[in-house]
């Protein structure tokens, strides 16, 4: 079996990587394709280096662009290697362009598809990765649904339900096996050794929107002042145009940082009071690690997370925001990790193995 894995973003690279290390391990045919969609050291190569991961066969190094610009260059050079390389099954993670593409171009080859972390709904299609993520589920011929609710949420869609299979999600995999790595990091030159809270910010129905950019900031400053504890802000490079571009001031007692190393983020996550995110991701390993969330948006594709008291949603309207952490400041991390054992990458590849022999 050859196994093509695409990938582009931060959060593939790190999905990804226990199943790309179990492919290492056990000298598989495979080969991984970068889309190149996160194209600078901080948001991309850094995260190979860390994680201890192979470079990359092909990089298209396609950047950044509109929706359809970078869907559509994905999607020319994904076509072209696949047709080259003639895969057997494509692994494909998550929501980004990267996924869209790939699931287009495996389709239309013919090829077998399989989707990492499908399932996810937020039910807002608004939101451009709601649609991508609607669109890879429904051309894949394997979906690895990280809990029941993902599942459920398939079957609802009208999909079969042989071709769906529990495993559990690999950012579980991808922090338990990192562990040691990560509580090793210094971040004493980040907090000084005092409590804060950390933010995360960069989605487009965020970041793109100056009124509710504006509102999360004010909110911000609301927290600041109100619990005097700093808040520090490793700010994506989508956010930093943004804040540029519309003139924005950064609130006193938010220090903002460059993106960080994953094992850095990952201890300052761990040790912090409290997390503030738009990001998804964010909002499973704040869980896994036990931190209090607060989600600066309206909906959620991680409703377990909300479930199981570990999160809850803020909107971007200041007195929410403040509400929100005020009632979260006060949460125990004592609820447990609704997203799997640290095990699905092995289940992925062993269901693979079944499905293609047969």
């Amino acid at each position: 079996m050859k196994i093509a894995l695409i990938l582009g973003t931060r959060p593939e690279i790190i999905k990804l990587a226990p199943i790309i290390k179990i492919l290492e391990k056990n000298r598989s045919d495979y080969f991984i394709l970068h889309t190149g969609q996160h194209y600078s050291n901080n948001m991309d190569k850094i995260f190979f280096t860390d994680l201890n991961l192979p470079e990359p066969r092909y990089n298209l190094r396609i950047g950044s662009g509109s929706h359809a610009e970078e869907t559509g260059r994905m999607l020319i050079g994904i076509e072209k290697i696949l047709k080259e390389e003639s895969p057997d099954v494509v692994l494909l993670q998550g929501d980004t362009n990267t996924t869209l593409a790939g699931a287009l171009a495996a389709s239309k080859l013919h090829i077998r598809l399989g989707h990492v972390e499908s399932g996810l709904r937020s039910f807002d299609r608004t939101m451009p990765e709601e649609i991508n993520r609607i669109v890879a589920d429904h051309l894949s011929n394997y979906l690895f649904a990280p809990t029941e609710k993902a599942s459920k949420n398939l079957i609802r869609e009208g999909i079969v339900p042989t071709s769906i299979f529990i495993t559990g999600n690999t950012i579980v995999d991808s922090i338990y096996g990192n562990m040691e790595y990560i509580m090793n990091r210094d971040i004493d030159w980040l907090t000084g050794s005092k409590p804060y809270l950390l933010l995360t910010l960069h989605r487009e129905e965020n970041v793109d929107n100056s009124e509710r950019l504006g509102n999360i900031f004010k909110a911000l400053s609301l927290v600041h002042s109100k619990f005097g504890i700093k808040i520090i802000y490793p700010m994506h490079p989508r956010t930093q145009k943004r804040v540029r571009e519309n003139k924005l001031s950064i609130p006193e007692g938010i220090n903002v940082t460059e993106p960080l190393d994953y094992f850095t983020f990952l201890k300052l996550e761990s040790q912090a009071r409290l997390v503030l995110t738009d990001s998804g991701g964010v909002q499973e390993e704040a869980c896994i690690l036990r931190v209090p969330c607060v989600t600066l948006r309206d909906n959620t594709e991680r409703p377990e997370t909300v479930d199981v008291g570990a999160n809850v949603l803020a909107g971007t309207e200041p007195a929410s925001i403040l509400e929100k952490v005020k009632l979260m400041l006060e949460v125990k991390g004592n609820w447990s990790n609704p997203f799997g054992d640290g095990r699905a990458s092995y289940r992925i590849i062993q269901i693979l193995n079944q499905l293609m022999r047969n």
